[in-house]
């Protein structure tokens, strides 16, 4: 095998370019891995977009997760951050010294999953283009970070559409109730299919997640009432919470109090509501 590129791509060509990348993939024997959820940028607007939304800056300290062929990783690191990456697919070893020569990143090894984010130093900014299949898992990890001030990432539009929505919108739920726990989310602008390759089957979107860590961390209990309370959309917050054990007379008593509709859907309800509900039924003090 060699890592010699064909003469149809030089490695004058930028790395987000779409000859490039795939002489790359060719030289080194790789296929993009489906189940690692890998799509490759090869638009160099979204990869600066991404960078300057993300605050990737001399002195920052920048995890990225699924460096990929380390063209995002690249883009971030010229502009003086330091940077993590975690990769998972040890094939692309030889890709990423090629790719991140005399740059100041360091790959780290195996699952993001497995990663201890509350290892972080304070102030890293998250800045990935995220695998789709673990994108909830990854979000919550961050948002739980005591060191992790944003996170600006490429996900599913609709899991964007999820963040950014405010309760009574159809895309309210537990995803963008959490999100609003630990701070704020802004949708920073949708990416087509064709900035990616191989292109994925949807379209994306570049959101920014910013972390309130002046703020008392979430209350596990209330966290977990309110994901109980958003789990089914389609049911009453009532009838939630009874399937929660809360008893009906307790429930119909806190609603009435509070001033809420007896057929409210959580949904609706603002999180300072749902936190006097779950006060009224003694899940929180």
């Amino acid at each position: 095998m060699t890592n010699q590129l064909p003469d149809h791509a030089p490695d004058s060509a930028p790395l987000y370019s779409p000859a490039r990348v795939r002489a790359l993939l060719a030289a080194h024997g790789l296929k993009p891995t489906k189940s690692l959820g890998q799509n490759f940028l090869i638009d160099g607007n979204i990869l600066r977009a991404i960078a300057e939304a993300g605050g990737a800056a001399p002195g920052e300290n920048v995890l990225e997760i699924g460096p990929g062929l380390g063209v995002l990783t690249r883009e971030v690191a010229s502009r003086g951050a330091r940077v993590t990456a975690l990769e998972k697919d040890e094939r692309l070893r030889p890709v990423l010294a090629e790719t991140l020569a005399g740059l100041d990143v360091q790959v780290i090894w195996g699952d993001a999953l497995d990663f201890d984010y509350a290892a972080l130093p304070a102030g890293t900014r998250v800045i990935a283009n995220l695998p789709y299949y673990i994108t909830g898992l990854l979000l919550t990890r961050f948002m739980q970070a005591p060191g992790v001030v944003s996170a600006t990432v490429l996900v599913q539009k609709e899991v964007a559409q999820r963040l950014v929505a405010q309760p009574g919108q159809d895309n309210y739920g537990f995803l963008s109730a959490v999100a609003a726990l630990y701070g704020s989310v802004k949708h920073v602008r949708d990416v087509p299919k064709g900035a990616f390759f191989p292109a994925p089957d949807v379209t994306s979107s570049v959101v920014r997640l910013d972390f309130d860590r002046t703020r008392p961390q979430p209350d596990p209990a209330f966290v977990s009432f309110v994901d109980n309370a958003l789990r089914y959309r389609r049911k009453t917050l009532r009838n939630n919470l009874r399937m929660m054990g809360h008893s009906g007379e307790a429930i119909d008593a806190a609603l009435s109090d509070l001033g809420l509709r007896p057929d409210v859907r959580a949904e609706d309800v603002p999180l300072s509501g749902l936190r006097a509900v779950a006060a009224a039924l003694g899940v929180v003090r």
